[in-house]
C-alpha cells in the first residue's frame, strides 16, 4: 500500500467529511494516474490498466459530491471538469500515452491544492460561541422580601 492510499484510508477511517475527504479523494486521484503513468513507461500494461480503472472510480464518487441543478457555477465547473478527466484519461488509455496521464495528474493536483488553501482558510477562522446571557432583572423592579420559613407537615 502506497502512501495515498493510505493517507485516503487513515481520513475516511477517521470519519472526516467535507473538505477533508475531498482532499483525500484528490490524492487518491494523482496517485492513480501517477502510478498509471509509470505502468505505461514500464509497459505494465495490467497495472495500468488497474489504475485506470481506479481512477475512473474516484472521478465518479466526485461528482455523486456534486449538486446537479441546485450547486451554483462552483459545481458546474466541477462537473465540467469531471467530464474532462474521464475523456482525457480514456483518451490516454487508448493512445497508451503516460504524458497525457501525467498532464492530468498535474491538473488533478492543482484543483486540490485550492481545495487545500480552501480548508485551510476555514479552519484558521474562529468558531466562539456567543456570551452566554444571564438574566438580570431591571434595576426599577422591586423583589419580594423573602423569609426564612418554619413549616411541618
Amino acid at each position: 500500500m502506497n502512501n495515498t492510499d493510505l493517507a485516503y484510508r487513515k481520513t475516511a477511517a477517521t470519519g472526516a467529511v467535507g473538505v477533508g475527504l475531498l482532499i483525500a479523494l484528490y490524492d487518491t486521484l494523482a496517485g492513480n494516474l501517477r502510478r498509471a503513468a509509470e505502468a505505461q513507461l514500464s509497459n505494465d500494461i495490467d497495472k495500468r490498466c488497474r489504475e485506470a480503472n481506479h481512477a475512473l472510480t474516484v472521478i465518479s464518487h466526485l461528482e455523486n459530491w456534486l449538486t446537479h441543478g441546485t450547486g451554483g457555477e462552483l459545481s458546474s465547473r466541477l462537473a465540467a471538469f469531471y467530464i474532462k478527466l474521464r475523456h482525457d484519461l480514456l483518451d490516454a488509455q487508448v493512445q497508451q500515452s503516460a504524458s497525457l496521464l501525467e498532464a492530468q495528474m498535474h491538473e488533478v493536483l492543482r484543483v486540490r491544492a485550492i481545495w487545500q488553501q480552501f480548508d485551510e482558510a476555514a479552519s484558521k477562522e474562529p468558531t466562539v460561541m456567543p456570551a452566554a446571557r444571564v438574566y438580570q432583572p431591571p434595576a426599577d423592579t422591586a423583589q419580594p422580601h423573602r423569609t426564612e420559613n418554619s413549616w411541618s407537615a
